[in-house]
């Protein structure tokens, strides 16, 4: 180490690159221009007086003093988060910002509507809601509070079941009734491969081995669309599916498995005020 002060903004762009191997993929999650990026490696690397990285012509490669300083890296970056958190979590006034994550459709029809009106009551609260396929990391405050259709295991969350979610078999009016056992001549809409282990997803293959997919998609309000605009039969949420106009739920039996909702955030936050306001109030609605 050299007389020059080690920057710990720097070492989050040295974890940054040591993630995403590459310059581009790193800045961009980092939020910052591959110069600046590439600039501040630099200076950390002159404070350390060791080059962490080797550049290659398909990224950047830890070097032997650059693993073990990854280990140290790492720490630091769990110690400053823990730091973030439980600085948070001692805030006693309803203001700020709270993240919550969530698959889309849940976010969009059950979850907007409630946290809507908390900001309605509540004018220095702002709820970020993040809606994708994403598990977003609590650890490390990339979301507040989530809801997720599998048990957390991250270390340090505390988590509750929420709800149970029923899952029904839904077609158009028009749509012929299926035949379990075959489905030959019937169209399906599911889940993409990517989810394909998914218990809705394998009910689907089992019930009606001989039918065609027509489409697919990782998105549960893409896969209603495509059944209204005729595409075929799907296995969608009854909470989702019940509300949207032109849907028909065909009784089947067995009918295809439900999932468990289960809501989680970090202990660090369990005395943020916001937090429990917003949790009890989804907590409430079932």
């Amino acid at each position: 180490m050299n007389d020059r002060a080690m920057d710990w903004s720097d070492v989050k762009i040295f974890l940054a690159i040591a993630r995403h191997g590459t310059l581009g993929a790193a800045a961009r999650a980092a939020g910052q221009s591959q110069p600046t990026m590439g600039r501040r490696l630099r200076a950390l690397e002159a404070a350390v007086g060791h080059s962490l990285f080797q550049r290659t012509s398909d990224g950047f490669v830890l070097t032997d003093e650059g693993t073990a300083a990854l280990l140290h890296a790492e720490r630091m970056e769990e110690e400053a988060l823990s730091f973030e958190r439980e600085l948070a979590g001692q805030g006693g006034h309803l203001a700020g910002v709270l993240r919550v994550a969530s698959s889309d459709w849940f976010g969009v029809h059950v979850l907007t509507p409630i946290l809507a009106g908390l900001t309605a009551s509540h004018p220095h609260l702002t709820i970020e809601l993040l809606t994708d396929a994403r598990i977003y990391s609590l650890a490390r405050r990339e979301a507040d509070l989530a809801f997720r259709i599998t048990p957390f295991d991250e270390s340090g969350v505390i988590r509750r079941k929420l709800t149970h979610l029923d899952y029904g078999l839904y077609g158009t009016a028009g749509t012929a009734s299926p035949e379990p056992g075959s489905g030959r001549g019937t169209q399906l809409v599911t889940m993409d491969h990517g989810f394909a282990t998914f218990p809705d997803a394998a009910w689907m293959r089992e019930t009606f081995p001989h039918a065609a997919v027509a489409f697919r998609s990782n998105s549960r309000e893409a896969q209603a669309g495509a059944v209204l605009a005729g595409a075929g039969l799907a296995v969608l949420p009854r909470l989702l599916a019940d509300r949207l106009p032109g849907l028909v739920l065909f009784e089947i039996d067995p009918p295809p498995p439900g999932r468990d909702v289960w809501v989680g955030y970090h202990r660090d936050l369990r005395r943020l005020r916001r937090l429990r306001v917003v949790l009890e109030a989804v907590l409430d609605a079932f």
